[in-house]
């Protein structure tokens, strides 16, 4: 009796599930993720080194493009490992602490992710709204301090999860629904109330998701009245052009994100393979498609990539 309800987590391990529906196409699949792995930290990578090199791109904008890229490595990295585990070489066992860490990390990404994407919003309000005070409001230290501020505050809140879970005892099949740890996942399992995990959750879902895509809403409504101001037509497609990668890059994350969640509270008797799929999405396609579409939009990324690519006398 003295043992009852003593927490067992910190002996407990997990097993992550592949798909284990689609047995006869698994080797396509691995080798899908694999090319999405490689197209993710190689695009993200040269994004970062078009960046350092090209010195007409040291300033806000591209800054911030940085950072989105940084933190889209992140997230291929935090769920590299046990992708490829589960997935490719069939290990799905992971250690509790290590499940907790690896659910830590891909929760704080993407937490950062969204901030980033408001700060690049708030980039393009200042750009297009208030263009004589660009240099002013954007300096290299007022660019550092909302970097350093998005990442604390991602921090902040991601930084009680583990704990919150770590108190509850886990005494039931620890089978996870993916290939890696997510917070929704985990506290499906254990044996006591989880009332106070699955509010926090929400918390921060409401204080950091919410309120950033209604911040970034806000600052397309601003952008949008200030170009239906400008008179010749020509002009407002060029200002509005400068906007395009950042609408591709809120849509390709919180179109999945929403997904996700819309599919885990209502599409409960949906096939479990149709859970898994929405998820990758939502982990996947950012970190993939984001440097695709910068590199494509940005004339001075493209320029920089032709050079390295063709040569410097086949530009």
């Amino acid at each position: 009796m003295g043992n009852f309800g003593t927490n067992i987590s910190s002996t407990t391990s997990f097993t992550l599930t592949g798909f284990p529906e689609m047995k006869s196409l698994e080797h396509w699949l691995a080798v899908l993720l694999l090319l999405l792995y490689a197209i993710s930290i190689l695009g993200n990578t040269l994004i970062l080194f078009i960046i350092k090199e090209e010195q007409s791109l040291h300033q806000p904008m591209y800054y911030f493009l940085s950072l989105l890229s940084v933190n889209d490595l992140g997230v291929s990295f935090s769920t590299l490992p046990t992708v490829l585990a589960a997935v490719c070489f069939q290990a799905p066992a992971i250690a509790f602490d290590t499940c907790l860490a690896q659910m830590f990390f891909i929760h704080f990404f993407s937490w950062t992710e969204s901030g980033i994407l408001l700060a690049m919003s708030f980039d393009r309000y200042v750009a297009i709204c208030n263009p004589l005070r660009y240099s002013i409001v954007l300096t290299d230290t007022r660019v550092a301090h909302i970097g350093i501020s998005i990442i604390l505050r991602s921090f902040c809140m991601v930084f009680p999860l583990p704990f919150l879970l770590k108190r509850l005892p886990f005494c039931k099949a620890n089978v996870l629904t993916h290939s890696y740890c997510l917070h929704p996942d985990l506290i499906r399992l254990p044996c006591e109330d989880t009332t106070i995990n699955s509010m926090y959750g929400l918390f921060i879902v409401i204080s950091a998701f919410g309120i950033d895509s209604v911040l970034i809403f806000l600052s397309y409504v601003l952008i949008l009245h200030s170009v239906l101001a400008i008179a010749s037509q020509e002009e407002r497609l060029k200002t509005f052009n400068t906007c395009v990668s950042h609408i591709c890059a809120v849509l390709i994350f919180y179109v999945p994100m929403v997904s996700v969640s819309m599919v885990h509270r209502f599409g409960k008797h949906a096939p479990e393979y149709v859970h898994k799929f929405m998820s990758l999405a939502y982990l996947f396609v950012p970190p993939t498609l984001n440097p695709i579409i910068y590199s494509i939009k940005t004339k001075e990324i493209r320029r920089r990539l032709r050079k390295m690519l063709l040569g410097p006398n086949n530009l």
